[in-house]
């Protein structure tokens, strides 16, 4: 298989670098620099910068605002934002309710619902996990019950509804069917946030960020015009949506940037008189996380090659996310070990450890995360199982 780019996608990767170089605001490349935390303002800053220049939504056909890029100058661009730490966009707009809207939303709903996502005038977040249904999702309780007036009345709960506390419209898979088999029966519905009834808890990550959410549904009235798809047809967009969120997790530009930042870090770092980077273990460790690395770009070029073809995201996905979300984590493994203490605080005073390396050991805790979010990887490996290897199911 030929790995190598185009011309034409190198130059074009140069154009991106040199416009993100140009358009990020001093302020947020100060942050980036050191791979800082950026707040949601922050995000939204950005996210209107790149509206602005038409590059928000890259995966959007031209005709609802999409730039008209090829599956190679979307890679291209998804890692170079990635390798120069820009503010990381919410994707629960733009990556998954919106391209749900373009492939099963009413002309009404593209007309509502597009053009505020795109313009980052409205912010999204995933209404999927409850309390007892995570990564068996099929198992959802939340109802929306039909009140005979034109709407549908919402009750029950969602858990791990990311930045909630910013969101104005939640997506969400809730139970219209309580009769029929339970991937059957469930609906994918749009929810104003500000509608009454709706109550939104934060709470606070191990790593001290407040990202995640418990969300309340009592009586939450839902105009029938907000349901995407068929009724009872949730689970089909479902497992689109999970389809690109798990590629995403994949994440290696973001693994190469943390890869330099150990590098750096133990290129800095002494121990007994020794820079840690001579230590041969530590650069056997490294070299290790190199190969890795290199090993999941190599995937993800052959999913690249599939998608130039036109291919959607099939089961090999579930390899990326297995995978991609393994080796993040490793990766901050190996970045809190070359730290040391330093690794074990965050949010400090400027100057308790060198700013580089203060977020470390916060991202490492939200990170451990990835291999369940976006589906467990226990289920990932069913679905490998199953849908690769043709190993019946039990």
């Amino acid at each position: 298989m030929d790995m190598s780019f185009s011309p034409e996608h190198l130059a074009f990767r140069e154009e991106v670098r040199a416009w993100i170089a140009q358009a990020l605001p001093e302020d947020l490349a100060t942050i980036a620099k050191v791979d800082g935390h950026f707040e949601h303002t922050d995000v939204m800053r950005w996210h209107k910068l790149l509206a602005a220049k038409g590059w928000v939504a890259p995966q959007w056909p031209q005709a609802v605002g999409g730039p008209g890029w090829d599956a190679t100058q979307r890679f291209i661009f998804s890692q170079e934002l990635e390798l120069s730490g820009t503010p990381m966009l919410s994707p629960f707009g733009l990556m998954m309710v919106g391209p749900l809207i373009i492939q099963f939303g009413s002309p009404a709903q593209k007309a509502r619902f597009l053009p505020k996502i795109f313009a980052g005038e409205e912010v999204w977040c995933q209404g999927y996990s409850e309390p007892n249904a995570g990564s068996d999702l099929a198992s959802l309780q939340m109802r929306a019950d039909d009140d005979g007036q034109g709407n549908f009345v919402v009750n029950g709960q969602k858990t791990w509804t990311t930045y909630a506390q910013y969101a104005d419209w939640i997506f969400t898979l809730v139970r219209t069917d309580t009769t029929s088999k339970k991937q059957q029966g469930i609906s994918f519905l749009l929810i104003d946030m500000k509608t009454p009834g709706i109550e939104v808890r934060p709470f606070l990550t191990t790593g001290g960020t407040p990202a995640f959410c418990e969300t309340w549904f009592e009586n939450v009235v839902v105009p029938k015009e907000n349901l995407v798809g068929p009724l009872h047809g949730g689970w089909t967009l479902a497992k689109a949506l999970l389809g690109h969120e798990r590629t995403l997790i994949a994440a290696v530009g973001q693994s190469s940037r943390v890869l330099r930042r150990v590098k750096k870090i133990a290129l800095e770092t002494t121990a007994s008189g020794k820079r840690l980077l001579d230590d041969p273990a530590i650069r056997l460790r490294i070299a290790k996380m190199e190969v890795k690395l290199r090993s999941i770009e190599m995937a993800n070029f052959r999913a690249l090659a599939g998608a130039q073809l036109g291919h959607a995201p099939g089961p090999e996905s579930s390899i990326l996310k297995i995978r991609g979300s393994e080796v993040i984590q490793q990766m901050f493994e190996l970045a809190m070990d070359v730290m040391g203490p330093a690794s074990l605080t965050w949010f400090n005073e400027p100057g308790v450890v060198p700013a580089d390396q203060e977020f470390v050991g916060s991202t490492f805790n939200y990170i451990r995360a990835s291999t369940i979010y976006g589906g467990s990887n226990e289920i990932q490996r069913n679905v490998i199982a199953k849908m690769i290897l043709g190993l019946p199911s039990k």
